[in-house]
């Protein structure tokens, strides 16, 4: 009965451990996903701009406040700002992979971990015999 209490427990510990797992991927998927949108939406912003003249008025949104400026005031921030979303995107991408991966050898290890217990068990029965 305590076996089964214990084994009961431990099986809960490794459920909770995995669900930790994918909802951790899955946050990190999610902001993938929003950093990759905003990246899009940063090119396509750039690529509206570069070709107009560098004297033409334009409007940019800074903390909520609709302001209006010049393609030459706006274009360097808006790169840099790009540039930066470029690289938190990388940084993001190479989490989640580290994330999955980590996973990977979780699982393979629980298996592992799994089929022996149950080979003892099955050797066991076998010398009772």
């Amino acid at each position: 009965m305590a076996q089964q209490q214990v084994s009961a427990k431990k099986q809960q510990e490794l459920q909770q451990q995995y669900t930790n797992y994918k909802n951790n991927l899955q946050q990190l998927a999610e902001r993938v996903g929003n950093v990759e949108q905003e990246t899009e939406e940063h090119k396509l912003v750039l690529e509206t701009l570069t070709p107009l003249p560098e004297d033409r008025k334009c409007f940019r949104m800074i903390n909520g406040v609709l302001v209006e400026r010049t393609v030459k005031d706006v274009l360097p921030a808006l790169q840099t700002n790009a540039d930066g979303l470029r690289k938190v995107l990388d940084e993001l991408v190479k989490q989640y992979k580290r994330q999955e991966m980590e996973m990977e050898k979780w699982k393979v290890g629980r298996m592992l971990i799994s089929k022996l217990s149950s080979y003892c068990a099955v050797i066991r029965r076998l010398d009772m015999a």
